[in-house]
């Protein structure tokens, strides 16, 4: 179809088009996907519909791949903790046993082995001793021999490592414990804050004469 164009007094020219068609704007979709460009009315039919079923399918695969891509990287945290096996001879204490032994604490000790960011980021029992794992061999003069010994960690696995050590040393250990699984149990977890770095003191000005 020809443009139309009237010319009006005292105003800009309008130019008319013929009505745009479904098979139109099939065609301009075809054209944006495959960058071949050629006259509407020159396309037949069933080859437009085919070319826009192709790009419709790419399109779908693509998205689907996108979809796929986000879903693999998405992070795995939300799945449960799995505990591995129990390989130390030292008891793994539940909530239960904690809390009885919570009530006679002048006959306790709980050494927490993890270290000081990990028992402020997790939290603890009320009163502890912490020496970590690595430092306990050389620090065992300075724990008591009259008290009955609960050691601490995150999951317990370090805690009954320090906790053999312990009983291996002649120490009374009554078993070990995981800061989280007594959490996740309904016991309470105390948090403290790690202190800020001290800042050194400005130096005194120098004594004029």
């Amino acid at each position: 179809m020809r443009r139309a164009r009237l010319a009006y007094p005292n105003a800009e020219s309008f130019v008319f088009k013929r009505p745009t068609t479904f098979y139109d704007e099939a065609h301009n979709l075809h054209q944006a996907s495959s960058g071949v460009f050629c006259k509407p009315h020159t396309m037949k039919a069933p080859h437009l519909l085919l070319s826009l079923t192709i790009s419709l399918g790419a399109f779908g695969l693509a998205h689907a791949q996108s979809a796929a891509a986000a879903a693999a990287a998405a992070p795995a945290a939300s799945a449960p903790y799995v505990a591995p096996p129990w390989t130390y001879k030292t008891k793994q204490l539940s909530r239960n046993d904690v809390d009885k032994l919570l009530g006679n604490p002048k006959k306790l000790l709980v050494v927490d082995v993890r270290r000081p960011d990990e028992i402020s980021k997790y939290g603890t029992l009320p009163v502890y001793l912490n020496v970590q794992v690595a430092d306990l061999p050389d620090a065992l003069d300075f724990i008591p021999r009259d008290r009955l010994i609960v050691t601490v960690s995150n999951r317990a696995h370090r805690a009954g490592a320090a906790g053999d050590l312990l009983t291996e040393k002649g120490y009374k250990v009554a078993g070990a414990l995981g800061s989280e699984d007594y959490r996740e149990a309904g016991g309470t977890i105390f948090k403290i804050a790690v202190p800020p770095p001290r800042t050194p003191a400005p130096a005194a000005p120098a004594a004029s004469n």
